[in-house]
C-alpha cells in the first residue's frame, strides 16, 4: 500500500479511518461523524487525489479553474458534513435546566432559567463547534461560512444568519474569529508529479513531492493590486475558532498505539493525523463549556444592570458582522468596533502617553496583558548647563545656532569639551539621546578654525553611523565660513577606488570603521602618512561595542595605530570615546587604547520627558483558558504598533532576527489592511542587514526626515543613528540580555517629550521570566566590559600585522603591546641582522587578510526579483544564510511582503524571487552535528577518573527539506530540498558522559538530551569568571525538541557528551575555549554548586536557562544536570531524592526514543597517541595537563609515552 502526498486525504487514510470506526463504534457521535466523511467525501478524494492524476492540487479551499467543479465538491463535502448527527445528549456540558446563578439583593442565591433565546444559541454554537472540529481532522479544508452553512442548518432544523453567528461571537469574541478574507490567501500550491513514481521508492524524507516552479498555475500567483482584489469581491467569509487546535497524534510503528506528536514541526504531522474519541469529544466539550459560562456571565451582568439580554445581545452583535473591505469603504454602519475606534487621520500632535496608555486599556484587544507591577513612570529630568572655560567664534556659535538651534551647552557637552581643549583624552558614558555627538563635533572643527591642514579620524562600528555623522558634520559647516568645501568623506568597503586617494590626500574628516583601519589604512601607512602626521582627534564612538573577542582585535588595531603616528613624529593625538551607560567605562577606555591619562564624564546633564514603561505579556489564545497556550507574538506587536501609530505615536520595534523583523512588517501591513488604513502603509518600513547599501541609506534618509511613522528592526538600530524623534519603542521578545533592552529602550523620547517604551513577553521561559519578574529589568547592574589582551592567537596575528608594517624593536615597542610580545617576537617572527623583527613569511603578503576581526564572510547570494521582469537585485545574503534561507520552492519575506523562490543557483550564487499574494510561510528543515574529531590535549578532572578534551571540532549544519506553514503554526507540505551542508571546522572542549550518569538519568526515567543540554548551560554561563569572553564567544549545540523527543526510532544516534566550540576565529578557534580549558574542573565545581543552591523546581535563568539559547531552553532538565555534572566530578548522588520522570504512554516513547538518540560516547582519536605511565610530583599533585609538547607543555615529574597515531 502506497503512501499519499504528505496532508492529502488517501482512499488508504480513508479505508483506515473506515475501519477503527467499525472497531470502535458505539454511543459516539464523533465516530459517527468521520463514518459520514467517509461514506460521502472519500470518493471525491479518491478521485482528486489519484495517484495517475497528473496533477495534484493541494489547497486548503482547492481552487479548481472550473466554478463547476468547484461546487460538485462542496455539494458533497456538505452532503458528508449532513450525514454527521449531533448527539446532544454526549456533547452537551450545559445542565438540562440551563441554568445560571445569581447573586439577589439579600445574598441569598436562587436559580433562574435561561431565555430561549439563549438556548436556540448555544445550540447553533454546539452545531458550529462540531461541525468545525469535524473539518479540522481535514487539514485540507477550510471553514469558509458558505461551506458549514448547510452541514449547520441540517443539525439545527432552521436556516444559519449570519447575525445569529455574529451574536455567538458576540459571547466570545476572543475565541471565535468571522470575517472577510482575501481569498488567494486561502490558496496552497500547485504540485507537479511528473515524479511521483520514483519517489514512493525512496526514503521518508523524499517521498515528498518536490515544488518545481516552471510547472506552476500562473494563475496561483498572479500578482494582483490590493485593491483591485478587494473591488472584484475575492474575498470569502471565513469561520473559525481561534482558542486552541486539534493536537496532533500519530500511530506509533512499534506498538500501534495513538501517542503524543512533538511539539515542534515534523514529518508524522504530514501523515493523516490520527483523533482519538476522547481527544476530539474533549475539545469540543470545552468550547461548549466556555460559551456556557459566557452566556451565564452575561445574562449575570445584565441582571445587575437591569438591562434586557436579548436586546442588549442584538446590539452588541453588530459590531461583529463580517463586513467586506468593499462595505467598509462605502459605509461605516456596521464596519465593526475596531474600524470606529481608529482616529480617522493620524494627529499632528499626539496625546500624552498617560492618555495613550488609558486608550490602550480600553481597546478591544486588551485583555490585561500588562503584568501586575508591569507599568513603571520615570520622572521628567530638567537640563542641567554648564559652560566652557574657552570662546567659540561667532562663526562656529551661528553654526550651532542655526544647525542645530542650540545656545548653551549641557553640563557633560560643557566638561567634555573642556577636558579636550586641555589637552586630556576623554570618555563619556551618559544615556542615550543626551548629544553626546556634539562633544566630539566641536573641537574638531574648533581646530580646522585655527588650522585647515588638522586631520580627524572618526571610527564607527557600522557604517550607518558614519553616514549619519557625515550628514550632520556637513549641515553644520555649511554655516561655517571658510569651512564650506571642507571634505568630510566616509571611508569604507563601499568606497569607490577611484575616490579613494582623493580622501586620503585631501580630505580633513575622514569617518570609516575598525576594519578599514585593520585592513586598508595602517597596511599602506607610507600612503598615509601625510593624514597620519597631520592626525588630531581620533574618534572612537560606541566604545561598548568593543567588547569580547572584537573589542581585544580593536585594542590591538588602536596600538598599531599609536605605534605608527609615533614613528612617523605624531605624539600629540587625543583620543575622544562615547559609550552607552556600563559598569567600567573609564577602565574600558584605558584598554582599549593603552593610555593610563585621561577624564571621564559621566554625569548626565541632559533633559529627559517622562517615560513609562510596560511589561506586555502575550495573552492566552483564549484568555479564560491558560492551557491553551500563549498566542502569536507577532500579531500581538503588529495591534500595538498600528494603535501607536494611528494616534501620531512615532514607533520603533526592535526583533530579535532578520525574519522576525520581516514578519512584523507583514503583519503590520496586515493589521492596517483589517483597520481599513491602507493609506498608512507605506508610513511602516524594515530595516535589517542584507537589505542593499542603496536602501538603506533612502530608509535612514525617510526615518531621519520624519517620513515615516513606524519603522521594525533588528538590533541594527540599536546604536545611536540619528533617526528623527521617536515617541515609542516596542521590544517583541526580550532581547537576549539587559543591556540590549536598555540600549533599545533609550532611543525613545528625543524630543525631551513623553516616551514610552514596551517589553512583550513571548512565551519562552525567559521572557516569562522577566514577565514574572519585572524588577529585575531596572535592578539588575550594568554590565562590565571585559576586552583580552593576553590572547596568544589574536594578539600573534597583530603583532605579525605590526611587523609587516614597520619592523619590530622591542624595547621600544613594548610601549604598545603586552610583555609576552618578547616571546612571541623570538617564537614567531623572523630577526633580522639588526635586531628588528619581522613578519613571517607565512602571513605574507599581506598579513591583515589572514588576521579577521569580526566573522564577516566575502560570499555573497544577490536576491532577484524577477516579478513582472524588473530584476531587481532586493538583498545580498550571507552564504551561510543563504543555505537555510534559500531553496526553490520556498517564501522569502522582504518588507514585509512574500516572494516565491522560483530557482535557487548556489554555483552563480543567485536566487530568483517573485512577488506572491499567499497566506502561509516557509521554515527550513535541517540538523546541525557538533563533533569533536581529534584530541590535541587531555585533562584529568581532579579526584575522579573523568577527563575533559580539546581539540578540533567539527560543525556541519544540514537543510534538506522546508515546511510550509500557515499563521496557526500548521503544516500544510513538507518538500525535499539538495542543498549541500555546510561544514566548518573550530577548536573546543567536550566531556563524556560517564555510563553511571546515563544509568542513573535512564533509570529515574529523566531525559539525557535535557539533562546535558541544562549542564551544557550550567557551564557556559560561568565562563565569563575565568576567561574574558562575551556571551556567544563559545557555544553549545541547544537541543530541538521534535528531534530530542521523537516518538519513533532514528537512526541519528547521538553521543552523551558536553560540548563548547569557538564560535569565532576560524579552524584556530578564537582561543577561548583553550583558555577556559585550563579551568575545566572550577568550572564544573562552580556549576554543581550553581544548580544544587538554586531553589526553583525546573531551571530557571539563574541556573540552567540561558537567555541566548537558540531553541528558546525547550529541552531542559535541572535535576539530570545536577547528575551528570556531580558524575563528572565524582560527588555522591542521593538517587530516591531524584525527582522520577513521567510514566504515560507518550512519556515512555519518548524516554525510549531518547535513550536511542542519546548513546555512550565513543573515544575521539588523538592527535598523537598519549598515554600516562607514571606519576611523581614533587609537590604532590597527580592531576595534571598532557598534551601536545610543542604547545602545551607538560608539567615536570610526569613520564609520558608518545607515538605517532596510526594512520
Amino acid at each position: 500500500m502506497t503512501e499519499s502526498p504528505k496532508g492529502l486525504v488517501s482512499a488508504s487514510s480513508n479505508q483506515q479511518i473506515n475501519s477503527r470506526v467499525k472497531r470502535k463504534r458505539g454511543n459516539n457521535a464523533i465516530y459517527k461523524a468521520e463514518e459520514g466523511h467517509n461514506d460521502g467525501s472519500a470518493q471525491c478524494d479518491e478521485k482528486v487525489f489519484s495517484k495517475d492524476h497528473p496533477c495534484k492540487i493541494q489547497v486548503r479551499d482547492h481552487q479548481e479553474r472550473d466554478s463547476k467543479k468547484t461546487q460538485q465538491r462542496d455539494q458533497k463535502l456538505i452532503k458528508s458534513v449532513r450525514n454527521t448527527q449531533i448527539s446532544y445528549d454526549v456533547l452537551s456540558t450545559v445542565d438540562s435546566s440551563n441554568n445560571f446563578l445569581e447573586s439577589s439583593g439579600n445574598g441569598s442565591r436562587e436559580s433562574t432559567a435561561w431565555p430561549d433565546f439563549f438556548k436556540q444559541l448555544e445550540k447553533t454554537h454546539q452545531a458550529l463547534n462540531l461541525i468545525f472540529t469535524f473539518c479540522c481532522t481535514r487539514k485540507q479544508l477550510s471553514t469558509k461560512f458558505e461551506t458549514i452553512k448547510s452541514a449547520v442548518e441540517a443539525n439545527i432544523k432552521r436556516p444559519l444568519e449570519i447575525e445569529e453567528v455574529a451574536q455567538i461571537v458576540a459571547l466570545r469574541p476572543t475565541g471565535i474569529k468571522f470575517a472577510f478574507v482575501d481569498k488567494a490567501l486561502l490558496q496552497f500550491d500547485v504540485v507537479h508529479c511528473a515524479n511521483s513514481k520514483k519517489n514512493e521508492n525512496n526514503s521518508e524524507d523524499k517521498r515528498f513531492s518536490a515544488y518545481n516552479p516552471a510547472s506552476s498555475c500562473p494563475d496561483i500567483y498572479k500578482i494582483d493590486d490590493r485593491n483591485k482584489t478587494e473591488q472584484e469581491g475575492k474575498e470569502v467569509l471565513l469561520f473559525e475558532f481561534i482558542d486552541g487546535d486539534l493536537k496532533r497524534q500519530v500511530q506509533s510503528k512499534e506498538t500501534g498505539h495513538t501517542v503524543k506528536a512533538t511539539r515542534r514541526l515534523r514529518d508524522e504531522a504530514l501523515k493523516m493525523p490520527v483523533y482519538s474519541q476522547k481527544q476530539i469529544l474533549g475539545l469540543i466539550k470545552k468550547r461548549n463549556s466556555k460559551f456556557t459560562n459566557a452566556v451565564k456571565n452575561f445574562l449575570k451582568q445584565c441582571l445587575v444592570k437591569g438591562i434586557d439580554p436579548v436586546e442588549k445581545i442584538k446590539t452588541e452583535a453588530l459590531l461583529h458582522v463580517p463586513v467586506s473591505s468593499e462595505s467598509r469603504r462605502t459605509s461605516f454602519g456596521l464596519s465593526g468596533k475596531s474600524v470606529l475606534s481608529v482616529p480617522p487621520s493620524i494627529k499632528k500632535e499626539r496625546d500624552s502617553i498617560s492618555e495613550i496608555i488609558t486608550e490602550l486599556k480600553q481597546s478591544e484587544f486588551y485583555t490585561g496583558q500588562i503584568v501586575p507591577n508591569g507599568h513603571r513612570v520615570f520622572d521628567p529630568q530638567e537640563a542641567i548647563y554648564g559652560n566652557l572655560n574657552f570662546r567659540l567664534s561667532q562663526n562656529m556659535v551661528n553654526a550651532l545656532h542655526n544647525a542645530k538651534n542650540i545656545s548653551q551647552f549641557y553640563f557633560h557637552q560643557a566638561e567634555a569639551i573642556n577636558n579636550l581643549h586641555d589637552g586630556h583624552h576623554v570618555i563619556v558614558a551618559t544615556s542615550t539621546s543626551s548629544g553626546k555627538s556634539l562633544i566630539y563635533q566641536i573641537p574638531v572643527l574648533y581646530e580646522l578654525e585655527q588650522d585647515p591642514h588638522t586631520r580627524a579620524m572618526y571610527i564607527f562600528p557600522t557604517k550607518a553611523l558614519a553616514q549619519d555623522q557625515q550628514r550632520s558634520l556637513r549641515e553644520m559647516m555649511q554655516y561655517m565660513h571658510g569651512l564650506e568645501e571642507t571634505i568630510v568623506e566616509t571611508f569604507d568597503g563601499d568606497t569607490e577606488m577611484e575616490h579613494r586617494n582623493r580622501i586620503r590626500n585631501e580630505g580633513r574628516i575622514i569617518l570609516t570603521n575598525p576594519d578599514m583601519l585593520h585592513m586598508t589604512i595602517l597596511p599602506n601607512e607610507e600612503k598615509w602618512r601625510g593624514f597620519l602626521k597631520a592626525l588630531k582627534y581620533v574618534v572612537v564612538d560606541e566604545i561598548h561595542i568593543y567588547n569580547g573577542l572584537f573589542g581585544s582585535h580593536v585594542a590591538l588595531i588602536m596600538r598599531r595605530l599609536r605605534r605608527i603616528c609615533a614613528a612617523v613624529g605624531n605624539r600629540s593625538i587625543q583620543f575622544i570615546s562615547c559609550s552607552a551607560t556600563v559598569a567600567n567605562p573609564l577602565e574600558h577606555f584605558k584598554t582599549i587604547f593603552g593610555i593610563d591619562e585621561v577624564k571621564i564624564t559621566d554625569f548626565d546633564g541632559s533633559p529627559s520627558g517622562r517615560k513609562e514603561f510596560l511589561f506586555w505579556n502575550t495573552p492566552f489564545k483564549d484568555p479564560e483558558d491558560p492551557t491553551s497556550g500563549r498566542g502569536d507574538i507577532t500579531a500581538e506587536a503588529a495591534k500595538l504598533f498600528c494603535h501607536l501609530i494611528l494616534r501620531g505615536v512615532r514607533v520603533i520595534a526592535f526583533c530579535r532576527v532578520r525574519r522576525g523583523c520581516e514578519a512584523l512588517v507583514g503583519a503590520v501591513k496586515d493589521e492596517l489592511t483589517r483597520l481599513d488604513r491602507l493609506e498608512y502603509m507605506e508610513l511602516v518600513m524594515g530595516y535589517r542587514g542584507g537589505y542593499t547599501p542603496q536602501d538603506r541609506r533612502k530608509i535612514e534618509k525617510h526615518m531621519f526626515e520624519g517620513k515615516l511613522m513606524g519603522i521594525v528592526a533588528t538590533t541594527a538600530l540599536e546604536l545611536g543613528v540619528d533617526i528623527g524623534s521617536l515617541d515609542a519603542v516596542i521590544t517583541v521578545g526580550f532581547p537576549y540580555t539587559i543591556s540590549n533592552l536598555r540600549q533599545q529602550s533609550g532611543r525613545a523620547g528625543r524630543r525631551n517629550k513623553d516616551s514610552l517604551s514596551i517589553l512583550v513577553g513571548d512565551r519562552f521561559p525567559t521572557d516569562q521570566h522577566y514577565m514574572e519578574n519585572p524588577d529585575e529589568v531596572f535592578t539588575k547592574p550594568n554590565s562590565e566590559l571585559q576586552v583580552d589582551l593576553q590572547n596568544i592567537l589574536i594578539l600573534e596575528g597583530h603583532i605579525q600585522c605590526a611587523a609587516h608594517e614597520m619592523p619590530i624593536c622591542i624595547d621600544q615597542d613594548i610601549n604598545y603591546f603586552p610583555k609576552i610580545l618578547k616571546d612571541i617576537a623570538k617564537q614567531r617572527l623572523i630577526k633580522d641582522n639588526l635586531g628588528f623583527y619581522h613578519c613571517h613569511d607565512r602571513f605574507l603578503p599581506v598579513p591583515s587578510k589572514f588576521v579577521s576581526i569580526r566573522d564577516t564572510e566575502e560570499d555573497y547570494f544577490a536576491v532577484i526579483d524577477v516579478s513582472h521582469e524588473c530584476n531587481n537585485v532586493l538583498e545580498e545574503l550571507e552564504a551561510s544564510r543563504a543555505f537555510f534561507t534559500l531553496y526553490d520552492g520556498g517564501i522569502y519575506l522582504h518588507q514585509g511582503k512574500t516572494y516565491l523562490i522560483k530557482e535557487f543557483n548556489p554555483d552563480r550564487k543567485i536566487a530568483m524571487v517573485e512577488l506572491v499574494r499567499v497566506d502561509w510561510t516557509t521554515q527550513q528543515r535541517d540538523f546541525t552535528d557538533i563533533d569533536p574529531v581529534e584530541i590535541e590535549a587531555v585533562r584529568r578532572i581532579p579526584g575522579t577518573l573523568s577527563r575533559a578534551f580539546f581539540g578540533r571540532i567539527k560543525i556541519q549544519k544540514t537543510v534538506f527539506g522546508f515546511f510550509k506553514i500557515d499563521k496557526r503554526r500548521r503544516i500544510l507540505d513538507a518538500v525535499q530540498v539538495d542543498n549541500p551542508p555546510i561544514i566548518i571546522f573550530s577548536k573546543g572542549i567536550w566531556l563524556d558522559v560517564p555510563k553511571r550518569a546515563l544509568d542513573i538519568l535512564v533509570k529515574r526515567r529523566l531525559n539525557v538530551s535535557e539533562a546535558i543540554h541544562a549542564a551544557e548551560h550550567a557551564i557556559l554561563s560561568l565562563m565569563p569568571n575565568f576567561v574574558i569572553s562575551m556571551p556567544g564567544d563559545v557555544r553549545t549545540k541547544c537541543k530541538i525538541d521534535s528531534k530530542e523527543l521523537a516518538p519513533k526510532k532514528t537512526v541519528r544516534k547521538r553521543p552523551a557528551r558536553l560540548t563548547f566550540y569557538d564560535s569565532k576565529g576560524g579552524a584556530s578557534g578564537s582561543g577561548i575555549s583553550t583558555k577556559a580549558f585550563e579551568f575545566i574542573d572550577l568550572l564544573l565545581k562552580q556549576a554543581v554548586q550553581r544548580v544544587s543552591a538554586c531553589h526553583c523546581l525546573d531551571g530557571c535563568v539563574e541556573c540552567v536557562k540561558s537567555e541566548l539559547c537558540k531553541h528558546a531552553n525547550e529541552i531542559m532538565g535541572k535535576a539530570g544536570a545536577q547528575v551528570i555534572l556531580k558524575t563528572l566530578l565524582n560527588l555522591d548522588i542521593d538517587i530516591d531524592s531524584l525527582p522520577m520522570g513521567p510514566k504515560d504512554e507518550s512519556a515512555e516513547s519518548s524516554r525510549m526514543s531518547d535513550s536511542e538518540i542519546m548513546v555512550q560516547a565513543d573515544p575521539v582519536l588523538p592527535k598523537t597517541r598519549i598515554e600516562i605511565l607514571e606519576r611523581s610530583s614533587s609537590d604532590g599533585k597527580k592531576d595534571v595537563v598532557v598534551g601536545i609538547l610543542d604547545e602545551l607543555g607538560v608539567e615536570a615529574g610526569v613520564v609520558i609515552k608518545v607515538e605517532p597515531r596510526d594512520e
